[in-house]
């Protein structure tokens, strides 16, 4: 149905009395094609079992790089030699940090199951790579904020993340944001998607809110470059 591009734009892109969806469709091809739609999928706990909970949100945050701001406490981080950004190195120990931050998220083990696969199974087609976002501590080794997302095409699009509570990497998982925006702008993206707006780091780092329609409009330029 969602190939369907007819069927999408007016009967669920337009419809902005809707926005969650449900599907028991956990392969790695449907998750890539509600993801290339623009859903961005989360899960749901029912009393028959776990769902995949594609979302077409209202309205979404968007990151143009000239737009990032970068405050002055995370300009003296970003003096310091004692950190380093990588990417896919420790996917495990990522999603075993965001799940032990967040004790009731919805990265439930069919979820990280499907995430896993896709990491593992590159999709040339689409230009669809999940990805492992690391900061660590040069020193101790020590990973102290990540995330993981995916990319499509030339956007980045967030999913969750953590960082460190220990007060000597206060403002860490900010410096692990500009780090890897900086990296996105670098290797050519065209934006970075945050998903929800709603949240207060967003804004303060240099995102603005798009619609529905106009997130799309920018999105699917974007993703077939």
């Amino acid at each position: 149905m969602l190939e369907d591009t007819f069927y999408f734009e007016n009967n669920i892109a337009s419809n902005m009395k809707n926005n969650y969806y449900w599907s028991d469709n956990w392969s790695n091809d449907f998750y890539i094609t509600l993801a290339k739609y623009g859903f961005i999928s989360t899960s749901y706990d029912t009393v028959n079992g776990l769902v995949l909970l594609p979302e077409l949100q209202y309205e979404y945050a968007i990151l143009d790089f000239n737009d990032l701001h970068i405050s002055t406490k995370v300009k003296k981080l970003l003096h310091n030699d004692n950190y380093e950004l990588r990417m896919n190195t420790s996917l495990d120990e990522v999603l075993d940090k965001i799940s032990a931050k967040y004790k009731d998220n919805w990265l439930k083990e069919e979820y990280i199951k499907l995430l896993k696969n896709l990491y593992n199974d590159y999709d040339e087609k689409n230009n669809f790579q999940v990805i492992s976002v690391e900061l660590f501590d040069i020193n101790t080794n020590e990973l102290v904020s990540g995330e993981v997302g995916y990319k499509i095409g030339k956007v980045y699009t967030s999913l969750s993340g953590f960082s460190s509570r220990e007060k000597k990497y206060n403002n860490y998982g900010t410096l692990q944001l500009i780090l890897f925006a900086k990296y996105l702008q670098k290797n050519d993206f065209e934006f970075w998607n945050f998903g929800h707006p709603h949240m207060e780091y967003k804004k303060r780092l240099g995102c603005k809110v798009y619609s529905r329609s106009e997130f799309l409009h920018r999105w699917n330029k974007a993703i077939n470059n």
